[in-house]
């Protein structure tokens, strides 16, 4: 399987609290959530769909999969959409050394040698394995080489603060663009290929 993802973010690289920030983000100081939720024109909105859709699997990171759990798994109106359809139906992965007993299916937890775990589901056949949210664990597969393709739904604001997608203090990798477009409310919708590591050319005094 092919592994993708993708990412609401804010022009400077925010992807925290797209939709609603929980207590312990609201206890922390972080009241600036919401940010992505309306801001879609309807082609962006159909993209996102389709784009659920067509995954022949998903992988998250403890987190998330605890959050869309409580969304898309459990609120009846959110099941009956699309997207609650395809994530309720589609096998669900969730890498985790914590989360011992999932309830929602069908869901397998990858602990230990994740790595080895990971390369396994994508040798196996299929199309899409996707990755929405989970902020830490695109992070790590971008660094282990994992991701095919990766898009960015950049949203026009800037934040100010809350959790980036990229560390400061991270991997470098070069992005191969594959597609782009702009919908009519400003969100740009970016597809990128890792391409191995960066040229640097620095001009520096002699």
């Amino acid at each position: 399987m092919k592994l993708t993802t993708m990412t609401q973010i804010t022009v400077d690289g925010v992807v925290q609290a797209n939709g609603h920030a929980t207590p312990d983000e609201l206890a922390a100081g972080f009241e600036r959530d919401g940010w992505a939720m309306g801001v879609f024109a309807d082609d962006t909105g159909d993209l996102i769909t389709e784009t659920y859709r067509r995954a022949d699997a998903f992988l998250f990171g403890r987190r998330t999969y605890e959050m869309f759990e409580q969304s898309w798994g459990t609120d009846e109106r959110m099941r009956e959409h699309p997207i609650g359809v395809a994530l309720n139906s589609a096998p669900k992965y969730v890498v985790s050394n914590s989360l011992t007993a999932p309830t929602w299916n069908p869901t397998t937890i990858l602990s230990g040698d994740v790595a080895a775990a990971i390369a396994s589901l994508k040798a196996a056949p299929g199309g899409e394995l996707q990755v929405h949210g989970s902020t830490m664990l695109i992070r790590w597969l971008l660094a282990n080489e994992f991701i095919d393709e990766l898009t960015l739904l950049t949203v026009p604001v800037v934040l100010g603060q809350g959790a980036r997608l990229f560390p400061e203090d991270g991997r470098d990798v070069a992005l191969e663009l594959l597609q782009s477009h702009s919908d009519t409310r400003g969100v740009t919708v970016q597809v990128y290929r890792p391409a191995g590591r960066p040229v640097y050319r620095p001009n520096r005094p002699r």
